[in-house]
């Protein structure tokens, strides 16, 4: 999955504080699967008597979920225990308690060495056991510095307790929820497979009870998340095994839920019933993340993605024609080991084929591990930087142009927060843009019928119209 969230810090109002109540502070990096689990984690230690904190100075203990996709991101996370190392000793001469843990795909992927290297970490926990964070919260407390990474055989969501319904309206009327983790593609820049696992896919009746808890809390938009979404399978009432559009036709008639997103794809498990429900189902914004990587033939066989740019275009080209208003967003990546010019160009082309309302490009970065590391012909870093400058200008000519092409169209427009102006609220787009309208007499959770008014670099302007 894409790093879309650089750095994000999660923390929600739980239970009333109270004299024995501790808090915890949770800083997040890399995905949404990433912001999911950080609310998840949350939600297990309040039951232990922990509120979370927006302040880390107030914090008795700090989480850092972190992430494993771009290069150094272990490094970034061993900088940021050295400074928390500094609070542990002040706090100690204060006589006050300060436990640190890491948790995320850096810790499933450095394990007991982040122990080595960083002494003031009590205790590390993978993604895949992060249901075990409470009972290892209570050994560390103990002296044990814990290290929880192996892949657990019971369903961690199974152990998770369902959070309340004020922490879940405290964190607003969208909401994400993962459906399936893991990757068996094995693409040769990827960790993913390595830290969060094989395929593996939650049943729809837990999934669709999750997401009746969500609305019952007053979440109006959800969004499936999955490192392949859209691999997900299910074994329906019948029998029959069903596939991401099926459980999107399931979640689409639950009263009260307005809107439904998903992302990650891969072009490999769009079928033909996911690509109907684009056609079929009101609710499912007409928004698809797909990621490409490449458009040389030659560098996506070295990629192991299995599919080649003509079918990439020619799969984009049957979703728009049953869903003629999607916005396409995708995933690039510049300079991968033997990457010519000619190779580069390809990638270009397809982008102009294509046309992207949004789009993640990042330069290739060796991945410990993974096959590409290995590879002959890396790309100088000059090379690199100078291909990602051009695709990156591309492509925002073609996101401004999108943007400005919905200058004029009416929408509904789901409230989200507010804005920075008084009376300005703030939604998305059914293509994922912020929108800013002054909707004096609406409440954060309301539809409102809004006309674009104005086209900005990275959000849109409307006026009320209903």
């Amino acid at each position: 999955m894409t790093d879309q969230i650089s750095a994000t810090e999660v923390a929600e109002q739980q239970t009333p504080a109270t004299a024995s109540t501790r808090k915890v502070f949770v800083k997040t990096y890399g995905c949404q699967m990433n912001v999911y689990d950080s609310e998840r984690m949350t939600d297990a230690l309040a039951k232990d008597g922990y509120e979370a904190t927006t302040t880390l100075e107030d914090a008795d203990l700090v989480l850092l979920n972190t992430c494993h996709i771009r290069e150094k991101a272990a490094e970034k996370v061993y900088s940021q225990l050295g400074r928390l190392r500094d609070m542990k000793k002040a706090r100690a001469k204060e006589g006050r308690d300060f436990m640190i843990g890491v948790t995320g795909c850096v810790a499933q992927a450095e394990g007991d060495e982040i122990l080595r290297r960083a002494p003031a970490v009590d205790l590390v926990i993978g993604p895949q056991t992060y249901h075990r964070l409470p009972e290892a919260l209570r050994r560390a407390k103990q002296g044990e510095r814990v290290v929880e990474t192996d892949y657990a055989i019971e369903d961690k969501f199974d152990h998770l307790p369902a959070p309340q319904k004020a922490q879940t309206r405290a964190r607003g009327v969208t909401a994400f929820l993962t459906v399936q983790e893991g990757c068996d593609k094995f693409c040769t820049f990827c960790v993913v497979p390595y830290t969060r696992g094989s395929e593996v896919s939650r049943p729809m009746d837990k999934i669709v009870a999750e997401a009746e808890r969500l609305v019952e809390a007053g979440v109006r938009e959800i969004t499936l998340l999955g490192q392949n979404v859209n691999a997900w399978h299910g074994i329906g009432p019948d029998g029959v095994e069903l596939g991401l559009g099926a459980l999107l036709g399931r979640l689409s008639k639950i009263e009260g839920l307005a809107r439904i997103r998903y992302t990650t794809s891969h072009p490999r498990d769009m079928d033909d019933a996911l690509i109907a429900a684009h056609r079929d189902l009101p609710k499912l914004m007409p928004y698809l993340h797909l990621p490409v990587q490449s458009g040389s033939d030659r560098i996506l066989k070295a990629m192991n993605r299995r599919h080649t740019a003509a079918e990439y275009v020619a799969l984009i080209g049957r979703i728009r024609a049953v869903q003629p208003d999607l916005a396409i967003s995708g995933d690039f990546i510049v300079g991968f080991p033997g990457e010519s010019e000619a190779d580069f160009e390809d990638t270009m082309a397809l982008v102009r084929t294509v046309g992207y309302a949004q789009a993640f490009s990042f330069k290739y970065s060796t991945r410990p591990g993974t096959p590409g590391a290995e590879m002959d012909g890396q790309v100088p870093e000059g090379v690199k930087s100078e291909r990602l400058e051009r695709l990156q200008a591309l492509l925002f000519q073609q996101q401004t142009a999108f943007a400005a092409g919905c200058v004029g169209k009416e929408i509904d427009l789901l409230l989200e927060k507010p804005g920075r102006m008084p009376g300005q609220l703030v939604g998305r787009s059914p293509w994922l843009q912020p929108v800013n309208v002054d909707a004096k007499g609406s409440e954060i959770g309301d539809i409102v019928r809004v006309r674009i008014t104005g086209a900005g670099p990275n959000s849109l302007f409307a006026e009320a119209i209903g």
